[in-house]
C-alpha cells in the first residue's frame, strides 16, 4: 500500500515536471521569452491543476460517483468560469503588450474565452479518466477477490462434506470386522487413523504431490479390502516411479468410495479395476466394477460421490478435466482425465 502511494506521488510530481519544462523541450536550441512562457503556459497550467486535483480529490468522489451529475458539472462550469476571468486579469495586468498580434491588435474577447473554455476542459476530463479508471480497477480486483473467496469456500465446502462420509464409512468397514476378526479391526483402526491424519493435516493445501495421494488410496484399498470375500477381485495400479506432478488432493478417493459401494455384492462375483497412469503433466484415471445398485437408504458410502467430484473439477481444473463415465452390460466404468500444468 505504501509503495503504490509512493509510486503515485512519484507518478504526479513527473508528470507536473514534465509539463512545466515542455516549453523548453519544444523550443531547444531557439530564443526564449520568460514572459511568453509564463503568461502562455505556466499561469494557464496552474489554472489546470487547480481544477484537476479539486476535482481528483473531492468533487468526482462527493458528486459524480454519487449520481449528483448536475451539480458536479454547476461547481466545474463556476469554477472553470472564475479561473477564466482570473487568468484575463492577470493577463491584462502584466502581459497585455505580449498578448497582441503583430498587427498590435488583440484577439476578440469572445474567442479567448471560448478557446480558454475548452483548454480548461482538458484537466478536467482527465481527472474524471484516471478516477474513473482507477474506480473500475479497484472494483474489478474486489469482484475477483470475492470470487475467489466464494471459490475457496465452496472448495471447502466440498472438501468438509468428504470428510465425515469417507470417516463412516471406513467405520462401518471396521464395525463388520469386530466380530469376525478383532486383531484386523484393531490393525484397520490404526490404518484409519493414518488416513484421518492425512485428510485433516496434509490436505489442507491447493496440491499435493501425486505420489503422497498414492499413497492414500493405496491404504484405503487395503482397508476396504478387509472387509470383502473371495468372491470379490480388487486389482490395481498406480505410478511407482516419483513423477513429481502436484494435484489436488481427495479427486479420486470419492470414485473408489463409489466403486465399493456399488460394485460388491454378498452373494455374487465381483470385481473392481483401477489403474492410474501418467502422460507427461496430464494424470489419467481409470475404474471399473460390476453394478449393484443399493437402496437410497443405504448409506455405506459416501453418496455424493460423482456430484461432490465434478464441482471441485470444474472450479479447480476449468476446461482441464474429462471426465466420463458409461454403464454397460451391467459394467461401470470412469474415466477422469486432468491437465495439471
Amino acid at each position: 500500500m505504501k509503495h503504490n502511494k509512493k509510486l503515485t506521488l512519484f507518478s504526479h510530481v513527473l508528470t507536473w515536471l514534465i509539463l512545466i519544462s515542455l516549453p523548453y523541450i519544444l523550443s531547444y536550441g531557439q530564443e526564449q521569452e520568460i514572459n511568453r512562457i509564463i503568461a502562455h503556459f505556466w499561469v494557464p497550467l496552474c489554472f489546470y491543476a487547480v481544477i484537476f486535483y479539486i476535482n481528483y480529490f473531492v468533487l468526482i468522489d462527493r458528486f459524480l460517483f454519487k449520481k449528483e451529475t448536475v451539480l458536479f458539472v454547476l461547481i466545474n462550469i463556476l469554477m472553470i468560469a472564475i479561473f477564466v476571468t482570473l487568468k484575463e486579469q492577470i493577463e491584462t495586468a502584466f502581459f497585455t503588450d505580449i498578448l497582441r498580434n503583430k498587427n498590435g491588435n488583440a484577439p476578440p474577447l469572445k474567442m479567448v474565452i471560448y478557446v480558454q473554455m475548452l483548454s480548461f476542459l482538458a484537466p478536467l476530463l482527465f481527472s474524471i479518466a484516471i478516477k474513473t479508471t482507477k474506480r473500475w480497477v479497484k472494483t474489478e480486483a474486489e469482484r475477483k477477490e470475492a470470487a475467489n473467496f466464494k471459490l475457496q469456500s465452496e472448495l471447502q465446502h466440498l472438501h468438509y462434506q468428504l470428510q465425515p462420509h469417507f470417516f463412516f464409512n471406513s467405520l462401518n468397514n471396521i464395525y463388520a470386522l469386530v466380530d469376525i476378526s478383532p486383531a484386523e479391526a484393531k490393525s484397520s483402526i490404526h490404518s484409519l487413523s493414518k488416513l484421518m491424519r492425512y485428510m485433516l493435516y496434509e490436505t489442507n493445501v491447493d496440491k499435493v504431490l501425486l505420489s503422497k495421494e498414492i499413497e492414500f488410496l493405496q491404504k484405503y484399498i487395503e482397508l476396504m479390502k478387509l472387509r470383502l470375500s473371495d468372491k470379490t477381485k480388487v486389482n490395481y495400479a498406480f505410478p511407482s516411479a516419483e513423477t513429481g506432478i502436484k494435484i489436488a488432493p481427495l479427486l479420486f478417493i470419492s470414485l473408489i468410495e463409489n466403486a465399493f459401494k456399488h460394485g460388491v455384492s454378498a452373494s455374487n462375483l465381483s470385481h473392481i479395476n483401477i489403474e492410474m497412469i501418467c502422460e507427461n503433466t496430464a494424470v489419467i484415471f481409470k475404474i471399473n466394477n460390476n453394478n449393484y445398485p443399493k437402496q437410497t437408504s443405504d448409506k455405506s458410502g459416501s453418496g455424493i460421490g460423482l456430484q461432490n467430484l465434478e464441482k471441485r473439477l470444474q472450479l479447480l481444473y476449468p476446461n482441464k478435466f474429462e471426465f466420463n463415465n458409461t454403464l454397460e452390460n451391467n459394467i461401470f466404468s470412469v474415466t477422469l482425465k486432468i491437465e495439471t500444468s
